[in-house]
């Protein structure tokens, strides 16, 4: 699949990149998307969640009442989950969620997800993208050029690029990556995927191992 490489004006300089079809054209396997964004979700969760149990609460060990003859259930402890205050039963326990999946698997998931985005025509490639310094207009400037302004995008660079990421940051539907750190959930996010000519080889270099 032949794409028209653009600069950073929206305009076509006259080169082509070819997208390789082991990564950009690959059968989609759905559910090895499913398993790598399950993962990445999994992976941001803290697991520090905690309630204290009936042992951990602060209050008197005292006998509230007598066992017998007031009419009323047995009580041994105010600490008792039954009451206000109390323990919590079977309550949240700090935990790790995250899980391991094979890099393979790993791969085919972000080549499918590739492959999603280069079937829809959501695939736009720039020669470079590289700022002299790091405002906001500089990164508004290159949406609205290559008409993306109001959709989700995902710039991809090859290398990481301070002034680019700075420039983007305050802009809720724009993210940048690096090729290296590229994974399935931002691209599906994403409604364009913004790749320059390095990351395509960087990414066919990647997944050709």
């Amino acid at each position: 699949m032949e794409v028209n490489i653009l600069d950073i004006s929206g305009k076509e300089t006259g080169a082509k990149v070819q997208l390789p079809e082991s990564v950009f054209a690959v059968e989609p396997n759905d559910h090895a998307i499913y398993l790598d964004v399950k993962q990445y979700l999994a992976n941001q969760r803290q697991g520090t969640h905690k309630s204290k149990q009936r042992n951990e609460i602060a209050g008197s060990t005292r006998k509230l009442h007598k066992q017998k003859g007031t009419g009323g259930a047995r009580a041994g402890s105010i600490k008792s989950p039954l009451f206000n205050g109390g323990g919590r039963i079977f309550g949240p326990q700090p935990r790790d969620y995250s899980f391991k999946l094979n890099k393979k698997l790993k791969a085919l998931a972000r080549k499918s997800a590739l492959s999603y985005k280069a079937k829809e025509n959501n695939i736009v490639v720039l020669s470079e993208v590289n700022f002299d310094s790091f405002k906001t207009k500089n990164y508004v400037s290159l949406i609205n050029s290559l008409n993306v302004a109001n959709e989700k995008t995902l710039l991809v660079l090859p290398a990481q690029n301070n002034n680019v990421y700075l420039s983007s940051r305050n802009l809720k539907k724009a993210k940048v990556t690096t090729a290296a750190e590229l994974n399935t959930y931002d691209v599906l996010n994403a409604s364009k995927l913004l790749l320059t000519a390095d990351s395509v080889k960087i990414l066919e270099e990647a997944f050709a191992k």
